[in-house]
């Protein structure tokens, strides 16, 4: 059976009125990890899903999950000639290397792409931090990046190779991304660090924090396909508006565990790792209108306090 969301009507639909031809398309998703599999199995009984994977293990599950694999490695260009011309659709969401300031992973699937007929449509998952801190304010699409980290900074260089193949006609779509949580995701709630009692700031000096459920942005990617907007930036993010500390104090709540210990970013500094650091000094809290309006997409965990308890 095809999920509800997906079988409506066209004027219900929110993916809109379904052509024939769409039985027929490909849709290639590069990066096929949890939010992968998750919008492979809203697309596979409607359109041919194929999955790019550098780990041969992988191949069986790729296979039982009604998704074709092929083997490739972005960090080996030459490894990549079957992708190009393949899909008529392509979800990009493979993480740039840990280090340095580029995105070699991005320019090597750019580059492979352009040897032959370009996607339709070609949707890449960013991230918020590409913003900076920016105080707390709301911000929406149209704020200037502010990358502070060199994370935040391969994630514009992978956008800026986005946007070369949005010049070249494919309707690109970037979604930016804040943190992904999902109980029966790995690691996709608070409960580790809750069990090992990671500190939070004290509350004068917290910073806002932005979520998103697996689930609903797998949906995000899949509407984006179809309804995203040629060179379109889209914040992908639910309603919550929470601190980092009562997001993880209601974590605790709802888990009936102790509420995390506070301390001050100085004290912080002492113990925690660079990137859990990172994401303590950047504050922001993102406007999702446009992801409602333009991908008409109805989020199924409006809030983190839906999400957690699911």
């Amino acid at each position: 059976m095809f999920p509800d969301w997906l079988i409506l009507p066209s004027n219900l639909n929110p993916l809109g009125a379904l052509p024939a031809r769409f039985r027929r398309q490909r849709v290639l998703i590069v990066g096929c990890g949890d939010v992968g599999m998750r919008a492979a199995q809203l697309l596979r009984q409607r359109v041919r899903v194929l999955a790019l994977t550098s780990n041969s293990e992988r191949v069986p599950a790729l296979r039982a999950a009604g998704i074709v694999p092929l083997l490739g490695d972005l960090d080996r260009p030459g490894t990549l000639a079957r992708v190009a011309g393949l899909a008529s659709r392509v979800i990009h969401l493979a993480p740039p290397p840990g280090e340095g300031m580029a995105d070699p992973r991005t320019q090597a699937l750019t580059r492979v792409l352009l040897r032959r007929e370009l996607p339709l449509s070609m949707v890449y998952g960013s991230t918020s931090g590409v913003y900076g801190d920016c105080g707390g304010e709301w911000l929406n699409e149209t704020r200037a990046v502010n990358p502070q980290t060199p994370r935040a900074w391969r994630r514009v260089d992978a956008e800026l190779h986005m946007r070369s193949l949005g010049r070249r006609g494919v309707r690109a779509s970037i979604l930016r991304i804040p943190g992904i949580y999902a109980p029966d995701r790995e690691g996709g709630t608070p409960r580790e660090r809750l069990l090992k009692a990671t500190p939070v700031l004290v509350a004068e000096e917290d910073v806002f924090t932005n979520h998103i459920h697996a689930d609903d942005l797998a949906r995000a990617c899949v509407l984006a396909l179809w309804h995203g907007r040629p060179q379109r930036v889209v914040n992908v993010s639910d309603d919550s508006d929470l601190k980092m500390g009562d997001y993880m104090d209601l974590a605790a709540d709802l888990y009936q565990l102790p509420r995390p210990p506070r301390t001050t970013l100085a004290q912080a500094a002492e113990t925690l790792s660079a990137m859990r650091l990172s994401f303590m000094r950047e504050s922001r809290r993102l406007d999702n209108q446009r992801m409602k309006r333009e991908l008409r997409l109805r989020l199924a965990y409006p809030t983190v306090h839906q999400g957690l308890i699911d």
